[in-house]
């Protein structure tokens, strides 16, 4: 094989390599990170965290479940939440714990 198809091919695929470094550099290992993130911050919930669900209400956690969490959302007012739906910690100080866990 000449040494010229070998650079012609090298040429051809270097673009696809850089395009997967790419994807994996800015797509893929952010979303893993901030998968893992989540995962830590839903197991270190406990009652009585305040908390905010992906659909912006705010609560107080009064049961946890293996898929379901229970908020208090005003005095009286309790609300049933699948353990996924809730975004993040309403303390700022208790979420940079679980993000540098």
């Amino acid at each position: 094989m000449p040494s010229g198809d070998i650079m012609n091919m090298v040429n051809a695929v270097w673009p696809f390599i850089l395009m997967a470094a790419i994807f994996y550099f800015l797509l893929w290992r952010p979303q893993k990170k901030e998968q893992q993130r989540h995962q830590r911050m839903l197991d270190a919930l406990k009652k009585g965290d305040k908390v905010i669900t992906i659909g912006g209400i705010y609560g107080v956690v009064t049961t946890v479940g293996e898929k379901k969490i229970t908020l208090e959302v005003a005095p009286g007012v309790i609300l049933d939440f699948s353990r996924s739906a809730i975004n993040g910690f309403q303390d700022a100080t208790k979420q940079e714990l679980t993000e540098n866990a």
